[in-house]
């Protein structure tokens, strides 16, 4: 079973009362070319942080992101997908390449040495651990979505499970500012 740690009250409250959110980084896309925090700004972006073994959760998601997008599009709204890995040491360009190329052709996914993607989730107080699983492992990780305006900056979560249509109109909000 995949444990999931949702946004909870207590992480929500550290996310909410950040002054500065996120940073800095430099890890690489699908393609195996580098990317930076650049890759947050000149788009509303949804930003969703999981692994590519995770049998529920993580699918889930990007397939309902990647649903919202084309949803967005056929009304002439703008809403890029990027996509981090938690698991660093499995999820490798090739990796993320096959995973997202399914879900839409839209979607920038990440990945990086250990250290560089664990600086990056600290900086977005994003949770993410290695839980055993007999002879393997599987990831426990904060499983909302980070809004983010065109200027990269913070502007709300979309909780895992969260009722489509409230989802959808914080999309659509998103999209329009």
């Amino acid at each position: 079973m995949v444990l999931v740690f949702a946004l909870g009250r207590k992480e929500a409250e550290g996310v909410l009362s950040a002054g500065a959110y996120g940073g800095p980084f430099q890890l690489v896309n699908q393609a195996g070319a580098p990317v930076t925090e650049e890759v947050l700004r000149g788009r509303p972006t949804a930003l969703f942080f999981g692994f590519t073994h995770c049998p529920d959760v993580c699918p889930t998601t990007l397939y309902e992101l990647a649903g919202y997008q084309k949803a967005l599009k056929a009304e002439g709204k703008d809403l890029g997908i990027v996509f981090v890995t938690v698991d660093p040491e499995r999820d490798k360009p090739d990796t993320l390449r096959t995973y997202v190329s399914a879900l839409s052709d839209d979607v920038t996914a990440l990945t990086g040495d250990p250290a560089s993607v664990e600086s990056m989730l600290k900086s977005f107080g994003i949770y993410a651990r290695k839980v055993p699983q007999g002879d393997d492992y599987t990831m426990d990780h904060t499983a909302s979505i980070l809004l983010l305006d065109r200027q990269g900056q913070f502007k709300g979560t979309i909780a895992y499970g969260e009722d489509p249509a409230a989802a959808k109109a914080k999309l659509e909000r998103l999209s329009a500012s």
